[in-house]
């Protein structure tokens, strides 16, 4: 099982960036997918989640209105679309993925098997 994330740079304020994390070795569609990021002296944070069953997308508040989670099951693919980024986003930002997640879990990163080997994005004027 592979997560190969992707798609990380160094950004102005108010830029854009879209990560990717191509999957491999697993069955894509029976997995729920999510983002995380982590930032230097802080605890891994949930940013967004998409289901198996490619309902609506969940993300944390702080993200909501700028980011855009997607799947893409004929590329085995999740995206994140980020827009209006702030100094605050800079992290390392991981994916991860998990075949038995159940809704209250969905934010917690223990409750992933499966994780890519993240991807820096930096916000920096």
């Amino acid at each position: 099982v592979q997560l190969q994330a992707s798609g990380g740079g160094l950004v102005q304020p108010g830029d854009s960036l879209r990560l990717s994390c191509v999957v491999s070795g697993m069955p894509f569609s029976r997995y729920d997918m999510a983002w995380f990021r982590q930032a230097p002296g802080k605890e891994r944070e949930f940013v967004a989640a998409i289901r198996k069953t490619n309902s609506n997308p969940i993300y944390t508040n702080s993200v909501k209105g700028r980011f855009t989670m997607s799947r893409d099951r004929s590329k085995n693919m999740v995206t994140l679309q980020m827009n209006s980024l702030k100094p605050e986003d800079t992290a390392v930002y991981y994916c991860a993925a998990d075949s038995s997640l159940i809704l209250s879990s969905i934010s917690n990163p223990t409750a992933y098997d499966y994780w890519g080997q993240g991807t820096q994005v930096t916000v920096s004027s």
